[in-house]
């Protein structure tokens, strides 16, 4: 898809309260895009509407809670009354959550199945039979992790979401290709975002210490969320089927596939480190 300009075309992005979904709406107006935006965070996406209205794009904003499918449809349908066809789908909310598979609670589960997986398919399924209607292709993009392919331990019910995004990804390429509708599944890294400061914490992972451990480490490789919005513009522009953005995103990728061994020692001796905190 030729991003060069955006002028006359409308963008989807979900979760743009702030982050990556902040950073790529705003990524997308630079372009020239129109946007419609939503989150579940009224204030956060006030603050992203006022910055696409300072820079002169048309805007439809709405809160949205991305695991209720009523809600989904009723955004796309507001969305094609107040801005017109769509010609980009950022499926960006998602939320993480720390634990042991024992420790996590069901009702903590269905929370990310909602939102990680379950958002993604509402998004599509609300906005894709009227971008194959329009019949002038366009794009899907969902935000999956390098935890979709790297696994890692208290990881378990995040990392399975980000499995499911990827495969779902790579699926939905093949069906939409005769539409010429590109689907990207991003993986984008170790991201300073909020994610490790909202992310629902269960047993061992439950520690304080442990979290702010997590916030240092994401604030010291401060890889910022507009580089990620950098990767998807590139990543649709290529119509490439799974981008990982950072490096070491893509050292995980390569390694999975090169070297799955190496891949499963990691994660060996993480949950032996683990193992030994909570002891």
């Amino acid at each position: 898809m030729d991003i060069r300009s955006l002028d006359g075309k409308v963008a989807v992005v979900t979760g743009a309260g702030s982050g990556i979904g902040r950073s790529t709406a705003l990524a997308l107006a630079e372009r020239g895009a129109a946007l419609a935006v939503c989150d579940i965070d009224e204030s956060g996406l006030a603050e992203t509407v006022d910055t696409l209205k300072a820079m002169d794009r048309r805007v439809y904003s709405e809160k949205v809670d991305v695991a209720e499918a009523s809600e989904m449809e009723r955004f796309a349908v507001a969305t094609r009354g107040a801005l017109g066809r769509v010609d980009i789908v950022v499926n960006n909310a998602g939320i993480g959550i720390g634990g042991l598979f024992v420790e996590v609670p069901l009702e903590a589960w269905n929370r990310i199945l909602g939102i990680n997986i379950r958002g993604v398919v509402h998004g599509c399924h609300a906005f894709l039979p009227g971008m194959i209607e329009a019949g002038q292709g366009g794009h899907i993009v969902n935000i999956a992790s390098m935890a979709g392919y790297c696994q890692a331990p208290g990881m378990t019910a995040y990392g399975a979401t980000k499995f499911a995004v990827l495969g779902f990804s790579e699926s939905l390429r093949l069906e939409l290709e005769g539409h010429g509708i590109g689907v990207t599944a991003i993986c984008p890294g170790v991201i300073n975002t909020n994610i490790v400061r909202t992310s629902a914490t269960y047993g061992i992972n439950d520690d304080p210490e442990m979290r702010e451990e997590g916030i240092r480490a994401f604030e010291r490789r401060n890889y910022s969320a507009d580089r990620v919005a950098r990767g998807i513009l590139k990543a649709i522009a290529k119509n490439r089927g799974v981008a990982p953005i950072s490096p070491e995103a893509w050292a995980g990728y390569w390694l999975k596939r090169l070297f799955p061994g190496v891949v499963a020692w990691l994660g060996r001796r993480a949950a032996a480190a683990q193992r030994d905190r909570a002891a």
